[in-house]
């Protein structure tokens, strides 16, 4: 009998020493598969995402566009050829008033988790957001227990803007949700 595959290969240690071959780019269409497997692993094992049914690679795909078709970064951490995050940024809300401030999102593999890499695609994220003219950069994380994505945001200079109590239910529990804030530039493009 045959093992089966993991849902997704492991990626090239990052140990110490090796943090600096991680490089934070563009993602490219290339890169769809392994974030839709990163993805689908936080959907159907954790509470970062209210999503129950991971997207398979043609909406990821399709979400992907969306995303830089609108002009917006998406980013990747790759070492080695291996994908070991993402991070994009997406219009917080579609109504014309709210079109200076995005909302964020991070995932990382499973394998890689505290390693840094959430950090620098945020940190990166942040910086391509500024300095394309947006105001404010919204986190709205899923579940209140999610200690470690609101501390990667207080370390980034995101302030607690609310709590929404028990508005997603998964896993047979209700979920809050984070709502997290950071001002990007005081004086956004016209």
């Amino acid at each position: 009998m045959k093992d089966s595959a993991p849902l997704f290969p492991q990626p090239a240690a990052t140990g110490v020493g090796e943090s600096a071959r991680v490089q934070v780019r563009s993602a490219r269409d290339a890169d769809i598969s392994a974030i839709c497997a990163i993805y689908a692993h936080h959907v159907l094992g954790g509470t970062g995402s209210f999503e129950e049914t991971a997207p398979d690679t043609d909406e990821m795909a399709t979400r992907f566009r969306s995303v830089v078709g609108n002009g917006l970064p998406y980013l990747v951490a790759e070492n080695g050829g291996a994908v070991l995050g993402f991070a994009y940024a997406a219009p917080f809300r579609p109504r014309s008033a709210y079109r200076f401030t995005v909302e964020n999102s991070v995932y990382v593999h499973p394998a890689v988790i505290g390693q840094g890499i959430g950090r620098r695609l945020l940190a990166d994220l942040i910086d391509c957001c500024a300095a394309q003219g947006y105001r404010e950069m919204v986190a709205v994380i899923g579940d209140a227990g999610n200690r470690r994505s609101i501390a990667l945001h207080a370390a980034l200079g995101f302030q607690q803007a609310g709590t929404l109590q028990g508005v997603g239910r998964k896993f047979s529990r209700w979920l809050d949700v984070v709502f997290m804030q950071r001002r990007l530039t005081t004086d956004p493009a016209p």
